[in-house]
């Protein structure tokens, strides 16, 4: 079992090695670090044809609107993923004297402050083919950024890395209407996603025109 704890502070050195880092654990209780300097990495999922481990990671505040980036990174075991100290592609964090030389790089960078949480890769069924093996994730939405950002579920094609936006509509005039935070797949390939604002959880599936459809339900 593999567990993801968050940092307890925005750029402290944690006392803790536990914290800021994915735990790997056996199933009497025993977990050892796997890899660390990941503030916060909510989201954890395996890609199943490659069976690498990837996350998502909420970067640290306070160094403006756009910086640093949030980020997508595929899991190591015994590598460090930069926090508190480098960020991004190993960009030396200023608070800190660190040359980044020996910490893992991220993966995918993606817009500061969207606060990524849940992932999940598409092997269904429901949606369209050229959607197939790409990787869905969730932004929660900014909370300290001038103009709001996330809100919204992006899609990631992992033959280009290229993000664009998948399912929008939840942020409105500058208000939350819902903060999209998980992403799962049922095993016809139809996408659920739960909205700890609304209080709901959404279906989203494709017919068979290739139009995308949403339901929701509390």
């Amino acid at each position: 079992m593999y567990v993801s704890v968050g940092s307890s502070c925005n750029l402290c050195i944690e006392k803790d090695e536990r914290r800021a880092a994915i735990l790997k654990c056996s199933l009497t209780g025993n977990c050892t670090v796997y890899a660390n300097g990941l503030r916060n990495a909510v989201g954890i999922a395996f890609d199943p044809e490659t069976c690498s481990l990837w996350a998502t990671e909420n970067s640290r505040d306070y160094l403006g609107d756009n910086l640093p980036p949030d980020e997508i990174n595929i899991i190591k075991e015994g590598r460090h993923y930069g926090w508190p100290y480098c960020y991004g592609k190993n960009i030396p964090d200023s608070e800190h004297n660190d040359k980044c030389n020996a910490r893992e790089p991220s993966f995918i960078d993606l817009q500061a402050h969207s606060a990524p949480l849940g992932l999940a890769f598409n092997n269904g069924k429901n949606f369209h083919i050229k959607y197939l093996g790409d990787l869905f994730v969730a932004y929660h939405g900014s909370w300290n950024r001038k103009e709001k950002t996330g809100y919204k579920i992006v899609r990631i094609n992992l033959g280009s890395n290229k993000v664009e936006d998948f399912a929008i509509g939840w942020l409105q005039n500058d208000k939350a209407l819902g903060r999209p935070v998980d992403i799962i797949f049922d095993k016809e390939g139809v996408m659920y996603v739960s909205d700890d604002n609304a209080g709901v959880i959404y279906r989203i599936w494709m017919d068979r025109t290739g139009l995308i459809y949403s339901g929701g339900t509390r």
